[in-house]
C-alpha cells in the first residue's frame, strides 16, 4: 500500500455533492446588450488528465465596463438582467461551459483601463486554497496595454488568452492547466 499523494487526488471528490443547485452557466439573459459569447474549456491536472470535479466561477463587468456590484459607482449603464457572476462544475472529461457577453473595459488600479477579461476562480480536489486567474479575449488590441497581462512574462501570457473556435466566431476555447510546463498563470490577491 502506498500512502503517497498523487497530483490528481489528495483531498477527495466532494465538489459535486450538493452544489449542482448553485450552477449558473448563462450570465446574459434576454435584453442584455453586448456581444454574446460562449466560453468552453477543460480543466487538466499536472499529468494532463481531466479534473472531473472542479468548480469554475467567473466574475465580470457588463458590455459597458461596469460590474453589477454596489461598490462599482462608475457613471456607466447598469443592466439588471446581467448577472456578472457564473458558476459551473466540470463534467467527466473536465469540461466546462459558460454563455455570457464580452465585457467592456474597466478601470485599472492606479489609473488607466484594463483589457476586457473574465476573472476566474477555481476550486477542486487537491487544493487547500482556491486558484485565481483571468481569461482574456483573442486578438483584442487592448491586451497589449493591460497592466495585469503585461505583468506576466511574455512567454506565459498565452495561457491567459482564449482562442476562437474554428467556424464559430462567438465561441471561445480556454483550457486551464493546474501544473506542469503548460500551467495556466495564477494570481495571488
Amino acid at each position: 500500500m502506498s500512502l503517497q499523494t498523487t497530483s490528481s487526488q489528495t483531498i477527495g471528490p466532494y465538489l459535486h455533492i450538493g452544489l449542482t443547485w448553485l450552477v449558473t452557466d448563462n450570465l446574459a439573459g434576454p435584453g442584455v446588450t453586448g456581444e454574446k459569447i460562449m466560453v468552453e474549456g477543460r480543466i487538466l491536472d499536472g499529468d494532463g488528465q481531466p479534473v472531473n470535479d472542479a468548480v469554475v466561477e467567473i466574475w465580470q463587468a457588463n458590455a459597458h465596463g461596469r460590474y453589477p456590484h454596489p461598490e462599482d459607482a462608475q457613471d456607466k449603464p447598469l443592466e439588471p438582467a446581467f448577472k456578472g457572476f457564473g458558476r459551473v462544475t466540470t463534467d467527466s472529461e473536465g469540461a466546462f461551459r459558460f454563455t455570457t457577453i464580452k465585457p467592456g473595459r474597466v478601470p485599472a488600479p492606479g489609473g488607466g483601463v484594463q483589457a476586457p477579461h473574465l476573472n476566474v476562480t477555481l476550486f477542486t480536489r487537491g487544493l487547500l486554497k482556491h486558484l485565481i486567474t483571468r481569461m482574456y479575449f483573442p486578438d483584442d488590441p487592448a491586451n497589449a496595454d493591460d497592466p495585469v497581462l503585461r505583468s506576466v512574462p511574455a512567454e506565459r501570457r498565452a495561457t491567459l488568452i482564449a482562442s476562437t473556435m474554428a467556424g464559430k466566431s462567438s465561441a471561445l476555447r480556454w483550457n486551464i492547466v493546474l501544473q506542469g510546463t503548460d500551467e495556466t498563470v495564477f494570481f495571488e490577491y
